[in-house]
């Protein structure tokens, strides 16, 4: 299966573990097997809450998760039966965060925009297309005295945990709870599956990056820094010491993850990476109105400006208190 075009880490028994452990979610995996070998694939998380209800999504925070459906598989049929099995399992909704031609075009709940850089073109060709400013801000970072580790050790995310949650509070959001991070070390990192990269200037830790990868495939799937140092560049040079990394190691690809359409900043670092830019559809189907529905907007609003002013103390019981509500 890792050998599939659409298979990611997300379909990875390995991130089914930090999620379901992290967040008392009940993995539901929807599979075809054929002659003893496994052909079809569509992985859920039944979340139950007491504050959002009970609903399945595949998958909870998790920047997309094709379902591997094969070509001649009529998906209206697997759509029947996930609906029907949604119904009698009393769930609110589902939602799919798949590929936007199984859906015939219905249109999506929400989007996002994708940003993939293939790597099998060298690093010899990769730096002369970067964009002329992110090139400069990767001199600018060697130049200052940014200096770079990659490593999977558990003091590593513990690292990366102090900085994702001054970039939290910055966004005004709360973080994940830590719990979370330790489940991504047991079950991603230490199984050589992804590591941390972490940039320091003069010894003190001033950026980091979580990256994961899975057969030919990379994401990087966390960023975090302190505001402070940004005028050095730390998160560029982050980022081009991954790309050297998986290049040099055969890896193909490297995946920015998602952005939000607003986030216009985001989405003009990452195409500055030379990554090309592509869509990400997210499905709700309401059980209750058998339809697929929209979605709004759970990022922004009054909420940010309170947790921007919260102690880090607070913002992360917070986020311990929440986040389990959220996927």
């Amino acid at each position: 299966m890792p050998s599939h075009p659409n298979c990611s880490i997300f379909h990875s028994s390995n991130w089914a573990s930090v999620l379901s452990e992290s967040y008392n979610y009940n993995p539901l995996y929807f599979a075809a097997i054929n002659d003893k070998k496994l052909s079809a694939l569509i992985p859920f998380m039944e979340i139950k809450s007491i504050l959002t209800g009970k609903r399945g999504v595949s998958l909870p925070f998790t920047d997309y998760c094709e379902s591997i459906i094969p070509q001649k598989t009529n998906f209206q049929d697997t759509m029947c039966y996930l609906i029907e099995y949604a119904k009698k399992a009393g769930w609110k909704y589902m939602e799919i965060r798949a590929n936007g031609s199984l859906f015939n075009g219905t249109p999506p709940s929400s989007f996002y925009y994708g940003h993939t850089l293939e790597l099998s073109q060298g690093i010899e060709r990769i730096f002369p297309n970067l964009r002329d400013s992110t090139r400069r801000n990767i001199k600018k970072a060697v130049k200052e005295g940014v200096e770079i580790t990659i490593n999977n050790s558990s003091d590593s995310i513990k690292e990366f945990y102090r900085l994702h949650c001054l970039t939290r509070r910055e966004h005004g959001l709360p973080p994940p709870p830590y719990f979370f991070y330790r489940k991504i070390h047991e079950h991603i990192l230490s199984k050589d599956l992804g590591f941390v990269v972490l940039a320091s200037y003069n010894k003190r830790c001033i950026s980091g990056g979580v990256f994961f990868h899975f057969g030919e495939k990379a994401i990087f799937k966390y960023g975090a820094s302190d505001k402070g140092y940004q005028h050095l560049r730390p998160n560029n040079l982050i980022i081009w010491e991954a790309i050297k990394w998986y290049t040099l190691n055969g890896y193909k690809s490297l995946c920015f993850g998602r952005t939000e359409p607003e986030n216009k900043g985001l989405m003009q670092f990452k195409t500055g990476w030379g990554a090309k830019e592509h869509l990400i559809h997210y499905y709700k189907y309401d059980l209750l109105k058998e339809a697929f529905v929209q979605d709004s907007s759970r990022v922004t609003g009054f909420h940010n400006k309170i947790f921007a002013h919260m102690p880090i103390p607070l913002l992360k019981m917070t986020g311990a208190l929440l986040y389990k509500h959220m996927g």
